[in-house]
């Protein structure tokens, strides 16, 4: 299992229920790395798209004790989660947030994508600082990119202490 997020230079993630900036490269990164792929995600992160409608060209695995829909797959805990994502290729599931969800399944993935954003968001949700974690190394870094009058840069991490999930 992967994970694909967005941080500022403190390791925020979002500010109500909203990314912190609007990035054209790291969206076209997004799209591209998930596409056609498994998107496993808690309710807030699906209400915080578009009309609230699942990603289109992926399969929408939804973490909620409380939300029934029929446009994509609600599971109500980890353990239906773990059954549902048995069915899949770990290489094609991508945990996409919210902040909670992200906490939780961050020991089970073997990768990570991280954008880091050299500016600060003025988060009020936050990812695990992971350069001071010493289960994750940093394996590739892109070149550094001007993005809508912002600094990033993509990376690869890889958890060297995977739990199985």
């Amino acid at each position: 299992m992967k994970l694909i997020v967005a941080v500022d230079n403190k390791w925020g993630i979002g500010k109500d229920n909203n990314l912190l900036f609007r990035l054209p490269d790291d969206m076209k990164y997004f799209k591209e790395t998930t596409l056609n792929k498994v998107v496993v995600m808690g309710s807030n992160t699906l209400k915080s798209f578009p009309n609230s409608k699942p990603l289109p060209n992926r399969i929408n695995i939804v973490l909620s004790r409380s939300l029934d829909r029929d446009d994509c797959i609600v599971v109500r805990d980890l353990n239906a989660l773990s059954a549902e994502l048995k069915k899949y290729s770990t290489d094609d599931v991508y945990v996409i947030g919210g902040a909670m969800l992200y906490k939780t399944l961050l020991p089970y993935c073997d990768e990570l994508l991280i954008t880091k954003v050299f500016s600060d968001g003025q988060a009020d949700v936050f990812f695990e600082n992971i350069d001071n974690n010493s289960d994750f190394k940093c394996i590739w870094e892109s070149e550094t990119l001007n993005c809508n009058s912002h600094t990033i840069k993509f990376t690869k991490y890889i958890n060297k202490s995977v739990k199985a999930f």
